[in-house]
């Protein structure tokens, strides 16, 4: 015999589990097993597909541009889809939190620590890609070959790679005797507090290059760009090495957050 046609809104009476199997509850209210075609249909999540395309990040960036976004609606489009039961917005605004907000925060993060905030390696790699892309526009390319015009360009050469750096990196500018570029070498990664450099690193640096000119510059990861005593001393011995060799030391700048300082136009020397 052919099953009946069940409606929405109509009861489904199931077998008992127990008992005789070939007995049926027919009184459906009186039975906790009854279900009706609604309670058998899935839920749908909603998504963000879902939402209003007013509402929607990527569309939202379409119609109104970038400045229409806010950092947990730009951060969603990176991460493009949200873990089991959310959005990429809740995604978003949980790490953003973690942050306080800040971008600058939220660049520290290495890949264990967003790992540990539940994202997976597809999503860690996006995020890290998409803060170096940043921090490589916001600098200015000082190219190999280019004159130096002043401290501004170390600065602006400098500025995205070391002004949000959680240790200090010291860096050694070559350059020619017309003062231009030939290359910038790392000489030395710090602690959280302090760099360490020996001369002798430096100005293997300079001879191996042929340089006949340096500029050194390193940051302060607390942000103060204000030279310590430790670094007006390093300063002054690498000046004295450089005029052993030969080797003129233009500047010393030092990058804090925002801002800073070069030894020679702020009179350190």
């Amino acid at each position: 015999m052919a099953a009946p046609d069940i409606t929405d809104g109509q009861q489904l009476s199931l077998p008992f589990p127990i008992g005789n199997r070939s007995t049926h509850v027919h009184d459906a209210a009186a039975s906790p097993l009854v279900v009706s075609r609604q309670m058998l249909s899935p839920v749908k999540r909603v998504t963000i597909k879902d939402w209003p395309r007013a509402d929607r990040p990527r569309e939202k960036l379409l119609d109104r541009g970038p400045a229409a976004l806010s950092n947990a609606e730009l951060l969603a489009i990176l991460l493009r889809n949200g873990p089991r039961g959310g959005t990429a917005l809740d995604e978003a605004r949980v790490l953003l939190a973690r942050a306080d907000d800040d971008w600058h925060a939220l660049a520290q993060y290495g890949p264990g620590q967003l790992r540990d905030l539940g994202l997976g390696d597809p999503k860690i790699a996006q995020v890290l890609a998409a803060f170096e892309i940043a921090k490589r526009y916001g600098e200015r390319e000082w190219k190999p070959g280019e004159p130096l015009q002043g401290s501004g360009d170390v600065y602006a050469h400098f500025r995205e790679r070391l002004a949000a750096e959680p240790r200090e990196h010291f860096y050694a500018l070559l350059l020619n005797n017309k003062h231009r570029k030939i290359r910038d070498v790392l000489v030395s990664l710090g602690s959280l507090t302090a760099s360490i450099v020996h001369p002798r690193d430096v100005f293997h640096q300079v001879v191996r290059h042929s340089a006949a000119a340096v500029i050194f510059c390193h940051n302060h990861p607390a942000g103060d760009p204000t030279p310590s005593k430790e670094d007006i001393e390093i300063t002054r011995r690498l000046r004295e090495v450089g005029d052993l060799l030969g080797v003129r030391v233009l500047d010393h700048i030092i990058i804090g957050m925002g801002r800073y300082v070069s030894m020679v136009d702020d009179g350190y020397w």
